[in-house]
């Protein structure tokens, strides 16, 4: 059974050249960075290599870069610890309603501790206005979270005319770019943030690898404490081969860029014209410009996405509906639900997320399983049968 995998948007593979270079920190240069004698040097002159490299992926310095253990114990550091440095000046901060889980849940603990959030809604694309940004504004407001993209429908975010406003304001300003960065230019001299949280998984490094970039002079609190690790702001013994392999895969992505980005946007530009005109009653979700280069995004009427990826899954084919960390959840996406898309129709997401594999031919047999699927599951649906019956 041919074998295809869209779900990219969830995880990257490994590639070759990164494995080989995480390789030699598992056994021979095993040492512990923090040790002064010669395997500790070693291993630390490799953090430090991959720190430039991660650096020079998003234009950033090396001074600051903070290694992580993903890209959603960046997200937390941020928020919390961002938060935690400037409560002093107040307790108000701003978050879009499509944040990623890890910005979420993390504003909601710090409502637990007396901070106030304020939710900025998005538009059908999932598009933040800068303007309501700008008008939740407050005196005490110290910090604003807005994604740079979001990877369930792609859309792009404004960041550059956001950072204007929050400059103007003096509010320390943060991205989410888990979903960009490595896979679009991303400069956060040009964004104008302080702060920039990344993953290496998803542009083909290790899991468990991620980082946050912190403009110089910014304050933050640790949230791990017991250790002088990463400048004293996150302790413990690093994680040298996945950080060796994301200094790696920040390369390769760099030098690469413009070429998978081609690729990429050529899958998904035929899967977001074909599957449409194969299959009737289909939205297609994010926005149609300002997207993602890998994302093709759709919402299939009267049938539920779970059942389609059971399906596809059987003919060899993974790809995801909705958010990968809500997947298993079995109820509608919230930023679906915040583009203002009905339930019903919500229920009905899929989400392919190309990768720098992916060929023509693997679009050729998704167009090929899918339509007899979407017809197989309709013929079972109380949905459609109402919707058949109303039509007569």
């Amino acid at each position: 059974m041919k074998k295809v995998y869209l779900d990219n948007v969830s995880t990257t593979r490994l590639t070759v050249e990164v494995r080989q270079a995480m390789l030699p920190y598992f056994d021979e240069n095993f040492g512990n960075p923090s040790c002064v004698h010669e395997w500790g040097d070693i291993a630390k002159e490799g953090i430090e290599s991959a720190r430039n490299q991660v650096a020079q992926l998003i234009g950033g310095t090396a001074e600051e870069i903070i290694f992580t253990g993903s890209g959603t114990e960046s997200n937390n550091f941020a928020i919390k610890g961002l938060a935690l440095a400037h409560q002093k000046k107040g307790k108000h901060i701003i978050i879009s309603a499509i944040e990623h889980f890890s910005v979420l849940h993390s504003a909601k603990t710090l409502g637990k501790w007396g901070f106030d959030v304020s939710l900025v809604p998005v538009d059908k694309y999932g598009l933040v206005d800068p303007e309501d940004v700008r008008r939740r504004i407050r005196k005490d407001t110290i910090l604003v979270s807005i994604m740079h993209a979001n990877s369930e429908v792609g859309t792009i975010e404004p960041i550059e005319h956001i950072s204007q406003i929050t400059k103007e304001s003096e509010v320390i300003l943060h991205t989410d770019a888990i979903a960009t960065a490595g896979t679009i230019p991303v400069n956060v001299q040009k964004l104008g943030v302080d702060a920039l949280s990344l993953a290496s998984n998803q542009f083909y490094g290790p899991k468990g690898a991620g980082a946050l970039w912190l403009r110089q002079g910014v304050r933050i609190n640790p949230l791990i404490d017991g250790g002088v690790q990463e400048d004293g702001r996150r302790a413990g013994t690093e994680n040298v081969p996945a950080i060796i392999g994301s200094g790696k895969a920040a390369e390769l992505a760099y030098d690469s860029m413009t070429t998978r980005i081609e690729h990429l946007v050529n899958l998904r530009d035929r899967l977001l014209s074909e599957i449409p005109s194969t299959i009737d009653h289909v939205v297609i979700t994010g926005h149609p410009k300002h997207r993602l280069p890998g994302n093709a995004s759709f919402c299939i009427e009267f049938i539920e996405g779970e059942a389609m990826l059971m399906l596809l899954n059987s003919k060899g084919i993974a790809i995801t509906s909705g958010s990968a960390c809500t997947s298993r959840a079995l109820k509608a996406s919230h930023v679906l639900i915040a583009m203002s898309i009905p339930h019903a129709i919500a229920q009905g997401s899929l989400l392919f997320g190309f990768g720098i594999d992916n060929s023509s031919e693997d679009v050729d047999y998704v167009l090929e399983v899918l339509p007899p699927i979407v017809e197989k599951l309709r013929q079972m649906s109380p949905l459609y049968s109402k919707f058949l019956k109303r039509g007569k």
